[in-house]
């Protein structure tokens, strides 16, 4: 049986786990139980299932000492960094027990039998119901709030579907710490044994998602990576979701009057926004648009960038990844090199870079995300030169615009293209960090995502859900949601909207 080994990406050296692959047989099994608990935890109240979400944020919050020191050693990002997307990850399963509670997301209808313009009409109920076992797919750079215990797993959860995560194998012991926490927690609230589940390994990962067992698919990872798991979902007998994010360039435009009022400010945020955790976030811009007046924020980029020390990747493979994809930036995007990235004496260390290309330049190939501490300026004249140079932009999970007030009729033209390739448009700030919220959203069109309900945000809920009507039914096979008494949510009565009241 072969075993999984770890590696410190500060140092290079690698250790084995002794935790094993987890073989074809295992992940049947897991599979099946998960299966089992599905229609165990579908018949539990929203009301348990909140306190099932809550005990879950408890637990992983019990042992947070464990799992920040675990995971500083196998991704080499900062305590406080850890320790603070942590406190995401716990926020977040208590935000979507606040939902679960609510019981808006379920859209529950309810039209009365009576007549209609089209003559009698039934009685018909709808209202979103879980689907079953849903696969998780942790990421690299979030150990906590996109792998384990991460938003894909919150809100499957919510939605009363069992998960069964794949490890991620940068770090296999912070996935290990974290799902022990979990599992011991669900178990101690008298959770459905099979609720959650975890397998190890790239064949195991794959193995999950043809399992018939499985309903759906959630994944952060490469677009890359995603074309395979979703050629595996195409062979399967019965296909099924696959909500992916994938890839994401995150464009950032200045406008002049924004450089001539606020540089130092915003070359600031900047550099911090394309190097922080290494410039390895989903959301980092990989290129800012610059007017030819913003010389002396480019420099002062481009010293803090000299100036820097090196910052560990999180695995060999994003390192070496890295740097292929700055060689094809500089020979086929034809960007020259203002500021070099330098490896660092140790482990899979790096300096920032920065690039530089005139925006009429600009091609699909300088557009390719390079993920870490990279960042290609593209020099522009006019905005009529951005908006042409968007063209040539994939659609990305942001956008972001600096400007001046008195520049909005300036700018509607671009925010407009803007709006037609991301999923969120950020004005006077910076695109790294994620707020947590009922109104967040996470998506994009392809290839940033392939969905439209994203893993961030109430409305995640949404991919774990289908709708099912119910015609001319019996009182009691009713969910208690579209029985007439009950008011605890709201709902769509004979068209009018209802709010929930309370007893």
């Amino acid at each position: 049986m072969t075993t999984i080994t770890s590696t410190d990406p500060r140092t290079g050296a690698t250790i084995d786990t002794g935790i094993e692959a987890t073989s074809d047989e295992q992940v049947a099994t897991t599979a099946a139980l998960a299966a089992v608990a599905f229609p165990e935890l579908r018949r539990h109240s929203r009301q348990w299932r909140a306190g099932l979400l809550r005990a879950l944020a408890d637990g992983l919050e019990e042992r947070r000492a464990e799992l920040v020191s675990t995971a500083l050693s196998e991704t080499g990002l900062t305590s406080p960094r850890l320790a603070g997307e942590l406190s995401r990850t716990v926020f977040q399963l208590r935000l979507f027990a606040t939902a679960v509670l609510d019981g808006g997301y379920l859209e529950a209808i309810i039209d009365h039998a009576g007549e209609t313009p089209m003559g009698p009409g039934p009685d018909v109920r709808r209202m979103l119901v879980p689907i079953g076992p849903i696969a998780v797919f942790g990421s690299s750079n979030f150990p906590f709030a996109f792998s384990v215990p991460g938003g894909d797993t919150a809100s499957a959860l919510a939605a009363a579907n069992p998960v069964i995560v794949k490890a991620h194998s940068s770090h296999p012991l912070t996935s290990r710490a974290a799902f022990e926490a979990m599992r011991d927690a669900a178990a101690t609230y008298g959770a459905p044994h099979g609720l959650l589940g975890i397998v190890y390994g790239q064949r195991a990962g794959a193995t999950l998602v043809a399992d018939a067992h499985v309903a759906a698919v959630g994944f952060t990872g490469s677009l890359s990576t995603g074309r395979i798991l979703l050629d595996i979902i195409e062979a399967r007998e019965r296909p099924i979701p696959f909500y992916g994010e994938l890839s994401s360039l995150n464009p950032l435009i200045v406008t002049a009057a924004a450089v001539d009022a606020r540089a130092a400010a915003i070359a600031e945020g900047l550099y911090t926004s394309f190097t922080g955790s290494a410039g390895q976030l989903c959301t980092k811009p990989g290129i800012a648009f610059l007017p030819q007046n913003a010389d002396w924020l480019v420099a002062t980029l481009v010293e803090r960038a000299t100036d820097a020390t090196a910052q560990p990747l999180l695995n060999e493979r994003i390192f070496r990844s890295f740097g292929e994809i700055r060689t094809r930036l500089v020979e086929e995007g034809r960007a020259r090199v203002l500021v070099e990235p330098r490896a660092g004496a140790d482990g899979f260390t790096l300096t920032p870079g920065i690039l530089e290309v005139d925006a009429i330049d600009v091609t699909e190939a300088t557009a390719e995300e390079a993920f870490g501490p990279l960042i290609v300026l593209a020099r522009y004249n006019s905005l009529d030169e951005v908006r042409s140079a968007m063209q040539a932009i994939p659609p990305s999970l942001t956008a972001t615009v600096h400007s001046q007030p008195e520049e909005a009729s300036t700018i509607a033209p671009l925010i407009e293209q803007l709006q037609e390739g991301a999923g969120r448009i950020v004005f006077d700030g910076f695109p790294t960090g994620v707020r947590v919220s009922w109104g967040q959203q996470h998506g994009g069109p392809w290839p940033a995502t392939n969905t439209a309900h994203s893993s961030v945000g109430v409305t995640a809920l949404r991919r774990f859900l289908r709708p099912l009507a119910w015609q001319d039914a019996p009182e009691s096979v009713l969910p208690i949601e579209l029985r007439d008494s009950y008011t605890g949510v709201p709902r769509r009565v004979d068209g009018i909207l209802t709010l929930a009241t309370t007893p």
